[in-house]
């Protein structure tokens, strides 16, 4: 009987400690990724509003790219996993290299410096990624520790820069595999992503909110407009990410030479913004969500988004496809939704949700940041968005490394990687 207790006494002890390790490490990760968050969220504000105030700088979109491709080859990254590595080296022990994280703040900063159509949410993954392989390697913790502390150093550097620290507690436990999610990161993802936010706050870089209104209770019309809507959202986000795969494998065939690929996408984007006559499509477009809350929308603009993003991101820049999808999906919804007499705020952010759940596979993740953006009133609309878009966009996804470990269709485990 004693053996039992003393058994027990221990292995009680041990999980308490395991939790106070985690507590004391999410804590300081979160402090130390919450403070490079903002920095890199304030330096993308600045090289934003001085592209705006000096349109000259537009000029430099054919040659940026070129300065990116020749800077991750002198950096011997020629290939650039990107994102990819960051979610691979959770399925394995893929080394993530710190020098990563240096070169995706830089290259992400220049790029929103000249106009391309990129996001942020490439940097916030691979700069916590890479922060939380390194100190796992310097602390030489196991290949579970080491896993755990990329996904905390994801979740930090998301919530910072995105404010949505709930959402940002599960989508490094989700977009990992798609059908399961690691519970055993919970605790302290959910620890760095508040305490980073925590920061972002008190240095000045506040959570953005919108206003949709109220609703009272479920009605039957909008219930089918919501539903009609996030399918043909579904559609969108699988456009979307077919174009980005081949968009890059057309462009690799007949653009064989990296460089002379990058000069010459850098200046059709160049091209098409001087025949726009406005950068509308040009950085991450984050204002123009605002514009779509109050029924402002351009025409197809979500397909001028699609174009954009993806001739940036096959000629070299980097940022990521998320903050794009924001956009694309909150032009798409205000667009759809207006033609079928919804609510244009409604319209928005259903379309903003659903269109990020298909391109990233995260339900969870997608309801959670609606919440955390437009409020709870229209929580139950946001819910079915997310749930139809995620059964209609199928297999496809943005990181090729993503696994679906179950189906999306049936209980059968298929472990598959995203198309």
């Amino acid at each position: 009987m004693n053996k039992q207790i003393k058994h027990k006494i221990k292995h009680n002890s041990n999980r308490y400690l395991t939790m106070i390790k985690w507590m004391v490490l999410s804590l300081a990760l979160g402090l130390f990724l919450g403070l490079i968050g903002v920095t890199f969220g304030k330096c993308i504000k600045f090289v934003t509003a001085f592209r705006l105030d000096h349109p000259w700088v537009l000029y430099l979109l054919p040659i940026g790219a070129v300065m990116i491709v020749y800077l991750y080859h002198l950096m011997h990254d020629d290939k650039d996993r990107g994102t990819n590595l960051v979610i691979s080296s959770i399925h394995s022990d893929d080394e993530i290299p710190l020098r990563v994280s240096l070169l995706i703040f830089c290259s992400t900063i220049f790029s929103h410096f000249v106009g391309a159509s990129v996001g942020r949410e490439g940097a916030a993954l691979q700069l916590g990624g890479s922060v939380g392989s390194y100190l796992g390697r310097l602390f030489k913790f196991d290949s579970t520790d080491k896993k755990t502390l990329i996904m905390v150093g994801m979740s930090a550097v998301f919530s910072a820069m995105f404010g949505t620290p709930i959402a940002a507690s599960f989508f490094s436990l989700e977009v990992i595999s798609v059908g399961i999610m690691h519970y055993s990161a919970l605790l302290p993802c959910i620890i760095a992503s508040f305490t980073a936010r925590f920061v972002a706050n008190h240095l000045g870089s506040p959570a953005p909110q919108y206003d949709i209104g109220t609703f009272s209770g479920l009605e039957i019309i909008t219930v089918l407009q919501v539903a009609g809507l996030a399918a043909c959202c579904g559609l969108i986000s699988t456009i979307f990410c077919i174009s980005l795969r081949e968009g890059e494998v057309l462009a690799k065939k007949y653009l064989s030479n990296k460089y002379l690929r990058a000069f010459i996408l850098g200046s059709t984007v160049l091209v098409i913004t001087l025949i726009l006559g406005n950068q509308m499509y040009n950085g991450a477009g984050t204002d123009y969500i605002a514009a779509c809350m109050e029924g402002n929308d351009r025409a197809l603009g979500f397909l001028f988004k699609i174009i954009f993003t993806v001739l940036c991101i096959v000629a070299g820049y980097k940022g990521g496809e998320i903050v794009p999808s924001f956009f694309i999906g909150a032009s798409f919804g205000c667009f759809l939704g207006k033609m079928i007499g919804m609510d244009a705020g409604l319209a928005t952010a259903v379309g903003m949700g659903a269109v990020f759940c298909g391109v990233t596979n995260c339900p969870v993740t997608s309801l959670l940041i609606c919440l955390e953006l437009f409020g709870f009133t229209g929580g139950a609309y946001f819910l079915l968005a997310c749930g139809i878009s995620y059964m209609v966009s199928g297999y496809y996804g943005l990181y090729t490394s993503q696994k679906i470990v179950y189906s999306k269709f049936n209980s059968n485990y298929i472990d598959k990687k995203t198309q």
